[in-house]
């Protein structure tokens, strides 16, 4: 089962994916030798079009290839970027992330090969204290930037009951993951369509009683396709889920990346973020 999407190592990608990996683990990479992943069963995405997905980078810990990136995160307000919870965990950076020198949010930047766009350290950061590392839930974290962003890089937060979380709901996913779920790392923004599914769905894929990790409607909510396909994967952890041009989940865990049965498991926003 895939676990958390772990930075470079995958928080899953949106590209395109039918491979089964051994544990439910959160989308991020587990070390800095681990690689980042896409977006399964997707495609190319343009920066300036989609302003407020933003990259986690940090060279000192995952190297200049792909600028440093390791995780995913979402511009909610013009100093305030939202990500995973566990891409900030000692295990995912191989370091406490307060001895994390160089973390910065790059933005504005389809490749990570390229330039252009903004890169801006952190200087400070909330951890959701209900995050619970076990069951994933409350998995969220906001980032303080030390220099603004501009404003129209900013997307609104859905509110509790918003039509947006409504089953069936078209929504996209984004990020610089696994676009395989076998390791294949993209340079470059990736996007895939994937509709919102039933909590029954959801709870049938990721039972309690099924490891720590369980789907937990509170907090959680799942998308994808009933035949797999299109999801994210390791690498595009606390990357957004958008829908009816709304902030609704942050890329957090699942069972391998597009695989039939194992939808993608998102932190519901509403739970855990203020409303924009």
């Amino acid at each position: 089962m895939r676990g958390t999407r772990h930075p470079i190592s995958r928080k899953r990608a949106v590209l395109g994916v039918l491979a089964a990996v051994a544990a439910v683990v959160p989308l991020a990479a587990p070390s800095p030798a681990a690689a980042d992943s896409g977006v399964v069963g997707g495609r190319t995405a343009n920066a300036p079009d989609t302003p407020w997905v933003v990259a986690l980078s940090s060279r000192d810990r995952f190297g200049r290839t792909r600028a440093g990136q390791f995780c995913g995160g979402v511009v909610i307000a013009p100093t305030k970027v939202a990500t995973a919870a566990h891409c900030l965990r000692e295990d995912v950076l191989g370091v406490r992330v307060e001895e994390l020198r160089d973390l910065k949010v790059i933005a504005g930047r389809s490749d990570l090969g390229g330039s252009g766009g903004h890169e801006v350290a952190v200087k400070d950061m909330w951890i959701n204290p209900a995050y619970d590392a076990g069951s994933n839930a409350g998995d969220a974290a906001v980032l303080t930037l030390a220099k603004a962003l501009p404003r129209d890089y900013v997307i609104p937060v859905a509110p509790a009951g918003d039509p947006a979380y409504a089953a069936g709901t078209n929504a996209t996913v984004y990020g610089w993951g696994d676009t395989t779920g076998m390791g294949t790392y993209a340079h470059t923004l990736h996007v895939a369509d994937v509709s919102v599914l039933p909590d029954a769905d959801c709870a049938r894929a990721y039972p309690a009683g099924r490891g720590e990790a369980r789907y937990l409607p509170a907090t959680m909510l799942c998308a994808g396709t009933r035949e797999g396909g299109r999801d994210a994967c390791q690498g595009d952890s606390g990357g957004p889920l958008i829908a009816r041009g709304k902030l609704i989940g942050l890329v957090s865990w699942g069972s391998g990346c597009g695989l039939p049965g194992s939808p993608g498991v998102y932190t519901r926003v509403s739970a855990v973020l203020p409303p924009s």
